[in-house]
């Protein structure tokens, strides 16, 4: 009975060291009043570099949740050592919560400014089509 404890909670650590999908990390704060002094120009040109380091970083984050999810699958039924190759968030899951902040302070010194800076969310569900 003590085995199976122990490996239910030992599974259940490893699975929980797993890298998060990038549509799964919440926005860091980042002040909106960084961005509000800006003209609407400088914002756009902000908003654009932004979301090229956005994607840029998701893109990393993505490839660590997929390889730690290979990993994952591999120890659960192959070979449990492989396991320990689940390495979990780090620095850019911490640069995707970062620009995703930036992002939402961007849209929020927009929207003091009348800039009309919108970015789309990627992680959005389609809205449904009327028939």
């Amino acid at each position: 009975m003590h085995i199976k404890l122990a490996t239910v909670l030992g599974l259940a650590a490893m699975l929980s060291s797993c890298a998060s999908k990038p549509q799964d990390i919440e926005a860091a704060y980042v002040s909106p009043m960084l961005y509000e002094s800006l003209s609407c120009d400088r914002l756009r040109e902000e908003a654009t570099a932004v979301s090229a380091r956005a994607i840029a970083a998701s893109g990393v984050q993505q490839k660590k949740a997929d390889n730690d999810a290979v990993a994952v699958g591999v120890g659960l039924v192959l070979f449990w050592p492989a396991l320990f190759f689940a390495k979990g968030d780090g620095a850019s899951a911490a640069e995707v919560a970062r620009l995703k902040g930036e992002m939402k302070a961007i849209e929020g010194a927009s929207i003091k400014n009348n800039c009309g800076i919108r970015f789309e969310d990627p992680t959005a569900k389609p809205a449904a089509k009327k028939a």
